[in-house]
């Protein structure tokens, strides 16, 4: 029976543009709860139409109390809350999935392609990664590589659609939003749906090693805070060497060390 691990977050769903529409209690957060609930229910069911037989989901999003379960089919499971691990997004993923699909993912930090654009907690100006802007996307793709799992699609804004395409042109994207300043252009949500869920079937298609996410043999993680004082504390960490006023460098052959680090000064 194959396995399929899915990641969900809420800032790259169709029509989201304003923060209000992605925290409990505030405006228009309940629509876009069921439309994350949407895409997600949509990429199940491409997923089972090609054979899949095992679908966990991790709703991704915040405390991970997004995603609203009836909306999903019968057959899938789903990891609510947090692991307190520092797999975050990705807790659940072991090296039994047969790949991973995320949807309603976001561009990063200092990626002028979606109005929300961050990384993880938002304490960071930006993340670097061996030099590159990082993004939740890429912290939990490779996550993935990390457990020789391959990454099959991506939903989300067209800015971390297109990063995917170009670290590997193989990995399928639905781009739902464009980015332009403070706003976004969306497509429509049932089309969103329907792309998803036809896209995925492809994708889960694909050869494995078509798929994976590429790795390095040396890590170099940069943080630069919004505050000075949380860099302060990040040095703290053990490896962790303050940088600046508001930076911080951590460096580790072994990827599961940058998760750890990422985890507890983000």
């Amino acid at each position: 029976m194959k396995k399929l691990f899915i990641s969900a977050d809420i800032e790259g769903t169709a029509g989201i543009a304003h923060w209000d529409e992605t925290e409990y209690g505030k405006k228009d957060y309940d629509y876009f709860r069921k439309q994350m609930s949407r895409e997600v229910a949509a990429a199940c069911a491409g997923a089972y139409a090609t054979g899949i037989g095992d679908i966990l989901i991790k709703d991704a999003h915040n405390d991970g109390r997004n995603i609203i379960p009836s909306e999903l089919p019968d057959n899938t499971r789903i990891f609510r809350s947090s692991a307190k691990h520092p797999y975050i997004m990705m807790a659940g993923l072991d090296e039994s999935f047969d790949g991973v699909v995320f949807t309603g993912y976001h561009s990063c930090a200092e990626m002028p392609t979606n109005p929300l654009s961050h990384t993880m907690t938002g304490k960071a100006n930006h993340l670097l990664l061996n030099g590159e802007l990082c993004s939740e996307l890429m912290l939990n793709s490779l996550t993935a590589a990390m457990l020789g799992v391959p990454v099959f699609f991506i939903s989300g804004d067209k800015g971390i659609c297109d990063f995917i395409q170009s670290v590997n042109p193989n990995i399928l994207t639905v781009p739902v939003s464009e980015g332009h300043g403070f706003g976004s252009i969306s497509i429509h949500p049932s089309v969103a749906v329907d792309r998803i869920r036809e896209t995925v079937k492809k994708a889960v298609a694909l050869p494995k090693e078509k798929c994976m996410y590429p790795t390095s043999d040396y890590y170099v993680l940069e943080i630069n805070y919004k505050q000075h004082f949380d860099a302060m504390n990040a040095s703290c960490y053990p490896g962790c060497v303050q940088t600046g006023a508001r930076s911080v460098r951590f460096e580790s052959a072994e990827y599961m060390d940058v998760l750890r680090c990422v985890y507890w000064v983000l």
